[in-house]
């Protein structure tokens, strides 16, 4: 059994739009609430989800406009809040934050509460409990058993996500493996050769983008003309983000159909998008540059691609295998020399030890690939780190050796 999420575009009315605001309302009011309860009392009283569902009850008889909406979304609320602290106390995540509007509307249904009909070719209807048929539009068939529905909004506006659970045989992997080298210029090279890079559409948005915040910078705060400023922000970004979102899905299914072994860096991306070391009294090196950089490695979500590819990989029998990120950059994909000075440019490499040339990119993609499957996986690079060179001193080619037998030193 494997889950799938089917998301689609609702098209409510005007009354029911005032209706999915309340619910997304009233949910964020009840999560923030017993996170405040859990934060304050809950180590003394060991408030858990059992306790705070029975308060919940009691709370919806003395006030009707949280009685007004529906009893299981506030239930799932809840639920959202103790899977939340659950994950905080085996450390898989932070501390659980407050709920804020702009940010966290959204709520969410049991799939047995829930029924969708075809109306026509591009239409179909779902019936959400208390807010009766809400048209979506239907862009593809759904399968499997309904879980649970997620209604959320969004800079484009409202949109249902139908939780799936669909039986599944995974098929015997294709024999092929690959390595990926995620980069700035090129945002994915493939060891076979292939470079992929984001849509041109991407930059001519990010120009509108651009334009449309300057403009906010100039409305005055709280007028409702920065308020709809604004909102044209968000709506490019949005734009940006599902134009981004579509290329990694339409790269990461053709590399599962292709290949049974994707092999990537082990990256750090929250690191290396932390921003210039320095105060506000005094400032670090290179902020500008460094806030630049971060802002191009955010725009290709390497993380997203790998979050996408690994379950498209897994759904075809496939698997995604991470290796260390040091010295790919740096390393001759020919003879497994390791130093800086080979790579002459962002995209030329050229080693100084047998003369390989290739793009840096394809070269990275090839030394990531062979290291998915490397005795040494661990420990490769370190028997020959150049120290000497990342400081600018002038060597010769002598003192980095030449490996000797089976590409190791």
């Amino acid at each position: 059994m494997i889950a799938r999420g089917f998301r689609f575009k609702l098209d409510p009315t005007p009354e029911q739009d005032a209706l999915l605001r309340q619910f997304a309302g009233v949910c964020r009011l009840v999560y923030n609430l017993a996170l405040e309860q859990r934060a304050t009392w809950g180590r003394k009283h060991r408030i858990g989800y059992v306790g705070q569902a029975a308060e919940l009850t009691r709370l919806r008889a003395e006030l009707d406009w949280i009685r007004a909406v529906y009893v299981s979304c506030q239930q799932q609320a809840l639920r959202d809040l103790d899977q939340a602290f659950q994950n905080f106390f085996a450390g898989r995540a932070s501390y659980p934050q407050p709920r804020k509007r702009g940010l966290n509307d959204s709520f969410r249904f049991p799939g047995r509460e829930v029924e969708t009909k075809r109306l026509n070719a591009k239409w179909s209807a779902v019936r959400l409990p208390k807010l009766g048929w809400v048209k979506f539009r239907d862009t593809r068939p759904m399968q499997g058993t309904l879980k649970n529905a997620t209604v959320s909004l969004d800079a484009t506006g409202w949109h249902v996500s139908f939780a799936r659970e669909i039986a599944h045989d995974a098929r015997a992997p294709c024999p092929g493996r690959v390595g990926i080298d995620r980069g700035v210029a090129t945002t994915l090279a493939l060891s076979t050769g292939e470079m992929l890079r984001l849509p041109e559409t991407l930059e001519r948005i990010e120009v509108h983008k651009r334009k449309a915040q300057k403009v906010v910078a100039r409305r005055k705060r709280g007028s409702n003309r920065r308020r709809r400023a604004q909102a044209r922000v968000s709506r490019l970004q949005a734009r940006q983000a599902r134009i981004r979102r579509d290329f990694h899905h339409r790269v990461a299914l053709d590399i599962a159909r292709r290949f049974g072994v994707a092999v990537l860096e082990d990256l750090n991306t929250r690191g290396m998008t932390a921003s210039a070391r320095g105060t506000v009294g005094e400032l670090g090196r290179n902020v500008r540059q460094k806030a630049g950089l971060n802002r191009v490695i955010l725009n290709a979500s390497w993380h997203q691609f790998a979050t996408i590819l690994a379950y498209k990989m897994e759904e075809r029998g496939g698997q995604v295998v991470t290796v260390p990120a040091r010295f790919t950059s740096q390393t001759c994909a020919a003879c497994d020399v390791v130093d800086a000075r080979s790579r002459e440019s962002q995209a030329r490499f050229v080693c100084v030890s047998c003369g390989h040339t290739d793009h840096a990119d394809i070269n990275a993609a090839i030394v990531i690939k062979r290291r998915a499957n490397s005795a040494l996986l661990d420990v490769e690079g370190l028997h020959q780190r150049p120290y000497e060179a990342s400081t600018g001193r002038d060597l010769t080619v002598s003192e980095n050796p030449r490996p000797l037998g089976r590409g190791r030193c």
